[in-house]
């Protein structure tokens, strides 16, 4: 009884013992094969640097407008308001001053257009713009802008670019008894101080600013690239948001510098200073208070 417990123990201590060596031959086996597979000691490239792929703004697509009657538009107006990307809350929109990665500002992403996606961009023209007549090339728009060349690559002068001026239509909506806004077209202005050369050679900057337009793109057909093209988001790494939602959901600092007029003329062009920045709450405080009389009874 005794010799047949000890030759069953001896056994079991056999299959035990032969078990063990499989798993960790096994184990030496897979810690081998990651080992050869390992991008840092193969060389081969690591195809995600981030923690996830970020594909929502690539893959994203601009929210249709509603679609608007005639028959339903029972009052309009035309609005022209100045966006300074100098100011904080649309800093977004200027920076980075040079692409970086995938990250571009909002001229850069102008340019980009036109090059890569074939879009357009038209002359300054406030009686008739979007028309085939006043296209402009890309290598018009650069010359009104100024470039650099480094080391042979020219290099546009995007970081002078300050300003945007937006051309909106205001309308109330009778289907929807809705106060609507349509953004129509974006120019993007150079704000730059001229240089000049006097008598004796030398090169002197000029005090005073000058602003130049320096084309107008229409907005609508530029909303495709928008949407796919995201801008910083100061708060939350996660959650990007495109320059599509930027302009459809308002999220910049603005102040209106023309309404439509009998004169057809921009609130610069009789008021300086501040009075320009007084009349503009004015015709703001106007569009607010038209929708609100709507509902006096």
């Amino acid at each position: 009884m005794k010799k047949t417990l000890l030759t069953l123990a001896t056994l079991l201590f056999a299959i035990t013992l032969g078990f063990n060596a499989h798993a960790q031959n096994a184990g030496v086996t897979q810690t081998t094969q990651l080992a050869s597979n390992n991008p840092q000691i193969t060389g081969d490239s690591i195809a995600i640097f981030n923690v996830y792929d970020r594909i929502h703004i690539r893959n994203k697509k601009p929210i249709p407008y509603v679609p608007i009657r005639e028959a339903d538009v029972m009052w309009s107006k035309d609005v022209w308001r100045t966006i300074d990307l100098r100011e904080k809350m649309n800093q977004p929109l200027y920076f980075p001053e040079k692409p970086t990665g995938q990250r571009m500002n909002f001229f850069s992403l102008i340019l980009h257009g036109m090059t890569e996606n074939n879009l357009h961009a038209y002359q300054d023209d406030p009686n008739n713009m979007f028309t085939t007549e006043l296209l402009m090339t890309y290598d018009e728009v650069i010359e009104k802008l100024g470039a650099d060349t480094v080391f042979g690559q020219v290099i546009p002068r995007s970081h002078q670019v300050k300003q945007l001026l937006v051309k909106e239509k205001w309308f109330f909506d009778k289907q929807h008894s809705t106060m609507r806004v349509r953004i129509q077209g974006v120019a993007p202005i150079r704000v730059f101080n001229e240089t000049v050369t006097d008598a004796s050679g030398n090169t002197i900057t000029l005090p005073e600013v000058s602003r130049v337009i320096l084309c107008w793109i229409y907005f609508p057909e530029y909303r495709d690239l928008f949407a796919q093209y995201e801008i910083y988001n100061p708060r939350n790494d996660s959650q990007p948001t495109s320059f599509d939602d930027l302009f459809i959901q308002r999220r910049f600092s603005s102040f209106i510098s023309k309404e439509s007029n009998v004169f057809n003329r921009a609130l610069a062009d009789y008021l300086t200073g501040d009075d320009i920045l007084h009349e503009s709450e004015k015709v703001k405080m106007k569009l607010f208070e038209f929708e609100h009389d709507l509902w006096e009874y």
